[in-house]
C-alpha cells in the first residue's frame, strides 16, 4: 500500500490533479489478485454433489432417493434428461433438507432416540422380519439409514411445526369471507352417505398391508374373522381401529376404512353389488351393519358415519367450518413455509455442484444421467421424503 501512495505522490500534476500513467493500473491489478487470493478456495471430491454449511451431500446418498422414486413397472423408458432433471430435484430437496435439520438442532428440536423408534415400529409393524429386510434391500437401505432418515423428517417437522403452524391463525372472518366467495361449493346437488368399511377376502393378496398383517386365505378363515371382528363390534371395539388392525383393502386399511362421502347416485352403479346399498340406506349414521357377503365372496362390514341431505349448507355447519378451516390452514402454512424456507436457505452457505456441472457441460453428464439398475417397488417399505411436502389447499 505504501508503494501505491508514494508512486502517487511522485506523479506530475496538472491543473491540480495527479496524471494518471499505465503504470498505477497493473500494480492495482495485482494487489486486488492477492487479496481475492486470500480467500480459500473449496475442493470436493468428484462424488460430492452438494455442500451446506460445509456438510457434503454425496452421490450415493442422491442415488439412493432417486432408486426409491423410480417406478420398475412403468412401460415409457427415461431418457437421460429427465433422470438428471430428477436428480437435480433430489439434491435441491435434500439441501433444503439440510438447511432446515440445522435450524432444529440449534432450537433443540432435533427428534429423541424414543420419537425415532416409534416411528421406526410404526412402519416396521405391517410387515414380517423376512419382508421388512427385503423391502429393505431392495431400496439400498439399512436399519440404520432407515431410523437416520425418521430422525430427519420427525426433526424437520418438529421444526415447521413450531416455527410455521403454531403461527398461522384463522379467524372467524376469515371463514365467513371464504364461505361468502365460495358458496357453491356447499351446495350438495343430491344426498350423500359417509362410509368406512372393514372388508374380508377368501384369497391371500400381497399387496394387503394392515396393522395385524391378517389376511383370510379361504372362505372359511373369511367367515371366522367377521365373525371375530362382529364379536368385538358388539362389544364396544373401536371400528377405525378395527379397520387398521384387520381390513384386506389396501386403499382404505390404513386411515381407518374410511370411504369419504359418497353421493347416492354411486349407489346405484351397475358395478355396485345391490346389497350393499341396501345395507347402507338402512343405517342410522353411528350404526354398524353385520357382515355383508357378495357376490365375489368377499365379505364386508360397514358403519354409516354420517348422512348430508341435498341442499345449501350453511355457514354455521360444523362440517363446513372444519372444511373452510382446514382449507385456510393448509393454505396460510403452505405460504409460511414456503418464505420460512426461502428465508433460511438465503442465510445458509450452498453450492449445488451437480448442477454447476450441468450448466458447464450443458447438460450431457452421461455418467450422472444413468438410471439405477433397480427401483424400489411400487408399494414397497416408505422411505421419509426429503422435505415435508406442502399440504394440499
Amino acid at each position: 500500500m505504501n508503494l501505491l501512495l508514494n508512486r502517487s505522490a511522485r506523479l506530475p500534476r496538472t491543473n491540480g490533479f495527479a496524471r494518471h500513467t499505465p503504470a498505477f493500473v497493473p500494480l492495482a491489478a495485482i494487489l486486488l489478485s492477492l487479496l481475492s487470493g486470500c480467500k480459500p478456495q473449496e475442493h470436493h471430491a468428484p462424488d460430492v454433489w452438494a455442500v451446506v454449511n460445509g456438510v457434503e451431500i454425496k452421490r450415493d446418498e442422491v442415488e439412493k432417493y432417486y432408486k426409491s422414486r423410480i417406478n420398475p413397472e412403468a412401460s415409457q423408458e427415461t431418457s437421460p434428461e429427465e433422470i438428471l432433471s430428477g436428480k437435480l430435484n433430489v439434491v435441491e430437496q435434500l439441501i433444503n433438507n439440510e438447511i432446515l435439520l440445522e435450524r432444529a438442532k440449534k432450537l433443540n428440536l432435533e427428534a429423541s432416540d424414543g420419537e425415532v423408534e416409534d416411528k421406526f415400529t410404526e412402519l416396521k409393524s405391517p410387515y414380517t422380519e423376512e419382508e421388512f429386510q427385503r423391502k429393505l434391500k431392495e431400496g439400498g437401505m439399512t436399519v440404520d439409514d432407515l431410523k437416520r432418515d425418521l430422525r430427519r423428517q420427525l426433526s424437520i417437522q418438529k421444526l415447521l411445526n413450531r416455527e410455521v403452524a403454531a403461527k398461522v391463525t384463522i379467524t372467524d372472518q376469515d371463514v365467513a369471507d371464504f364461505y361468502n366467495a365460495n358458496r357453491n361449493q356447499f351446495n350438495v346437488a343430491e344426498p350423500q352417505f359417509r362410509i368406512s368399511q372393514i372388508v374380508i377376502t377368501p384369497r391371500k393378496d400381497p399387496s394387503v398391508r394392515n396393522r395385524k398383517n391378517d389376511d383370510a386365505t379361504n372362505e372359511a378363515e373369511a367367515e371366522r374373522k367377521a365373525k371375530m371382528l362382529q364379536d368385538k363390534l358388539n362389544s364396544g371395539a373401536d371400528f377405525a381401529q378395527l379397520a387398521m388392525d384387520y381390513s384386506e383393502d389396501p386403499n382404505t386399511a390404513a386411515n381407518g376404512g374410511d370411504l369419504g362421502y359418497i353421493p347416492e347416485s354411486s349407489l346405484n352403479a351397475p358395478q355396485t353389488d345391490p346389497q350393499l346399498k341396501k345395507v347402507v340406506v338402512s343405517l342410522k349414521p353411528g350404526q354398524v351393519s353385520p357382515p355383508i357377503p357378495l357376490h365375489d365372496g368377499s365379505i364386508r362390514i360397514l358403519k354409516l358415519v354420517a348422512k348430508e341431505a341435498a341442499g345449501q349448507r350453511g355457514v354455521n355447519d360444523p362440517q363446513v367450518q372444519q372444511m373452510i378451516r382446514d382449507t385456510l390452514r393448509n393454505r396460510k402454512e403452505q405460504l409460511l413455509r414456503n418464505a420460512y424456507l426461502a428465508v433460511a436457505r438465503d442465510e445458509a452457505h450452498v453450492t449445488n455442484y451437480l448442477a454447476l456441472q450441468v450448466v458447464e457441460t450443458a447438460g450431457k453428464l452421461p455418467d450422472a444421467s444413468k438410471s439405477p439398475v433397480a427401483g424400489a417397488p411400487a408399494g414397497s417399505l416408505p422411505t421419509p421424503p426429503p422435505t415435508p411436502p406442502p399440504a394440499n389447499p
